[in-house]
């Protein structure tokens, strides 16, 4: 009887023992970043988004162009390069790699994949105002 009763227990106290334990079972501390990365340089402009028509056609970098990748292409920024894209309108953020030039239409200053333009909120928008924080260089080799 004492044995069944312990099974018994344990069956119904588990749930318990989980939910008390799960705030401690977060992100790995590597995950979690102690203080903001201070962006290398900061500024504004107009970014659009492209998507299917490009899918799997050579970039700037050699790489394949996937839709589906948080990558960018941007005139003047080294390759390599990862830049932070916020949405001044929404406030939603994006991280990208430059992987490509362009984009050679008018005063845009960036196309991003479409991966990223859905984040970024710019799918029906098609071009938006929006915030580039410069994070990182590649390094040179």
């Amino acid at each position: 009887m004492r044995k069944r009763l312990s099974l018994w227990f344990a069956t119904l106290a588990w749930p318990f023992l989980i939910l008390a334990a799960a705030p401690g079972l977060q992100a790995p501390l590597v995950a979690r970043v102690a203080q903001p990365v201070k962006p290398l340089r900061v500024w504004s402009g107009l970014a659009s988004w492209y998507g299917p028509h490009f899918q799997g056609h050579m970039t700037a970098s050699g790489q394949p162009y996937d839709m589906f990748a948080p990558t960018a292409a941007h005139p003047w920024l080294p390759l390599g390069s990862l830049v932070r894209v916020v949405n001044v309108h929404n406030g939603h953020s994006q991280l990208v790699r430059i992987n490509d030039r362009g984009p050679f239409m008018n005063e845009r200053e960036m196309d991003v994949s479409f991966l990223a333009a859905a984040h970024l909120g710019l799918i029906d928008r098609g071009v938006s105002r929006v915030r580039f924080e410069l994070l990182e260089l590649p390094q040179r080799q």
